[in-house]
């Protein structure tokens, strides 16, 4: 037997879940993904001299404020207090990788948060360095880890 989705009603239209009943967790997730960068993007980053400016300062307070913003975006996704969101990004020969860890401690998790964040983050990174190159890409935004909450803890396996 398959357990129905929550996020619809008995005539099968969309509504928000209702948590009240659900109790305050410690919760976290955790995603990431990449921005594929030329070469000549790349040397650009490495030696911070992209016109625009800071690119990695710009990325991470965009993903830090697309996290905190996620229900405006997902009509769905629940209005919780987001209390930590650490973004990491990392020059590698391919471009950047973006690494987005969001934690609260409420009734529903942060999944949505933490993968919201990433692509905010990586669509700001495209949008520094587009005018340097045009074939910028942004690739596999995923899920990696969550912790907390009734369905426990998950891993994405190769990660």
């Amino acid at each position: 037997m398959t357990q129905p989705f929550g996020h619809l009603d008995e005539a099968g239209q969309a509504r928000m879940v209702d948590v009240t009943e659900k109790p305050v967790t410690i919760r976290t997730a955790r995603a990431q993904g990449t921005v594929t960068c030329p070469p000549r993007v790349v040397a650009l980053l490495r030696d911070g001299r992209v016109p625009k400016g800071d690119v990695l300062a710009v990325a991470r307070i965009a993903g830090i404020a697309a996290a905190k913003r996620t229900p405006e975006l997902l009509p769905l996704a629940h209005v919780i207090g987001v209390h930590g969101v650490v973004v990491d990004l990392e020059i590698t020969d391919e471009g950047v990788v973006i690494t987005s860890t969001v934690r609260t401690a409420d009734r529903t998790g942060v999944e949505m948060e933490a993968l919201t964040s990433v692509a905010v983050a990586a669509l700001a990174v495209v949008d520094m360095v587009k005018g340097l190159d045009k074939s910028v890409a942004v690739r596999d935004v995923r899920l990696l880890a969550k912790s907390g909450g009734r369905s426990g803890d998950w891993r994405r396996p190769e990660s």
